[in-house]
């Protein structure tokens, strides 16, 4: 069975941890952090270093600021996600603007889609 982590990266991750977006800052320590459900930041999966994983809900959680929205990000996005989901695990984008103007309507999509998974 190939291994979900490359050893690699996590140097790598570990000045991502350091070095959060503020978005991710907001959505780390303002909700994940006491979330009653376990995530980690910034977790290397493959070749991939994710923003937040829920191991109980196989979730990876990605905050997308602007260059995903263009063509390379895009492609980027599509080739890491089949990658990342063909470990069956699932993967939900949020725009970082999301985070700044909505924050409660994102931390209340987590939660149900954390609740909904754990009862699958």
């Amino acid at each position: 069975m190939q291994r979900k982590h490359n050893s690699n990266l996590t140097s790598i991750a570990k000045t991502l941890r350091k070095n959060m977006t503020k978005e991710e800052r907001h959505l780390w320590y303002d909700f994940l952090r006491s979330y009653p459900v376990r995530f980690l930041r910034q977790k290397v999966i493959d070749n991939y270093v994710v923003d937040f994983y829920c191991h109980e809900a196989k979730l990876i959680i990605e905050l997308d600021g602007s260059q995903h929205y263009e063509e390379k990000g895009l492609l980027k996005d599509k080739i890491r996600t089949e990658k990342i989901e063909s470990r069956n695990l699932t993967i939900i984008r949020i725009p970082n603007n999301e985070v700044s103007k909505n924050f409660s309507g994102v931390c209340e999509y987590i939660d149900l889609y954390v609740k909904e998974s754990l009862h699958r």
